[in-house]
């Protein structure tokens, strides 16, 4: 893990910008990886690859890589990954672990929880106390594996995220950071606004808080503005994707100059992590890191 005097925790309260990195899923598919296939399976089957796209976006300038370990939880729609959840989530981790620790600088290690995909009660079955374990038994296997800090990312639903936010108290001291999913725009397909997001998470022992995925980043710029309004004291974590996708598999349109552009707005708004989720590849991660270390465009 990174040396006391480079933690995660320092770099945030510096007021540091921190690029993080670009996709996983739509990058190993570019590789190889199957449209509908868990990415999580290849950290077992094709570890090589998953190295491969690290050291890619370390390459590229990322100061933080995030595990392939999104879809890892053991209540995830995927039976083979259910089945290795914790096996899954180890070595996720620890192959991000050795290429943070192999290249030559600072690089943060965050472990990636994305959401169960299930419906709650009352709207479904799944109980939240059901998804505290869930959520206890990977963050405690993702600090096993080597991670600077954890993050909840496209979250979608506040009851599912504060649930999940419980089961990783339980198990790990490690920074916590949440991250929602405006797929409607400036709202989350379980009508949750930005404000709403803000207000209801941050007073719940997160280090940051904001948005990743979505839809276009000129909506998410409207997202980070009603982040950034909140006024909680928090850092703001922004990953948008590159883009609205078309075709299958998936092709994103916006280029790495026209989504640095973007970035810079939003550091502009006070976002402090930006990188890019679906569609943004190691040539985007490359723009923005020139951007935010050298101020090129």
């Amino acid at each position: 893990m990174a040396t006391p005097d480079t933690t995660f925790l320092a770099a945030l309260s510096s007021g540091e910008t921190l690029v993080s990195d670009g996709a996983t899923g739509t990058n190993l598919q570019a590789a190889g990886l199957a449209v509908g296939q868990a990415a999580e399976a290849w950290v077992l089957k094709k570890p090589e690859a998953i190295l491969d796209l690290h050291r890619q976006f370390v390459d590229a300038g990322s100061d933080i890589i995030l595990s392939c370990s999104f879809g890892g939880n053991k209540l995830c729609n995927d039976a083979w990954v259910r089945e290795h959840a914790k096996e899954v989530n180890t070595q996720a981790a620890a192959l991000a672990r050795s290429v943070a620790d192999e290249a030559g600088r600072r690089v943060f290690v965050g472990g990636s929880m994305g959401p169960t995909g299930k419906m709650l009660v009352p709207l479904g079955t799944l109980e939240p106390t059901e998804v505290e374990v869930a959520y206890a038994e990977q963050s405690a296997a993702l600090e096993a594996g080597g991670v600077d800090f954890l993050i909840l990312e496209t979250f979608y639903d506040l009851v599912e995220a504060k649930a999940a936010i419980a089961g990783v108290k339980l198990a790990s001291s490690l920074p916590l950071v949440c991250s929602f999913s405006y797929d409607r725009g400036e709202r989350t397909m379980m009508g949750v606004s930005p404000e709403t997001m803000a207000s209801e998470v941050a007073p719940l022992g997160v280090v940051a808080i904001g948005a990743n995925c979505g839809t276009t980043p000129e909506d998410m710029g409207l997202v980070l503005e009603q982040l950034a309004g909140r006024r909680t004291g928090l850092p703001l974590w922004i990953k948008p994707n590159a883009g609205l996708p078309t075709g299958t598999p998936p092709r994103y349109d916006i280029s790495p100059v026209t989504m640095a552009t973007h970035i810079a707005r939003y550091t502009e708004l006070g976002a402090q992590v930006v990188g890019g989720c679906c569609g943004n590849t190691p040539a985007h991660v490359a723009a923005i890191a020139d951007l935010v270390k050298n101020g090129r465009v």
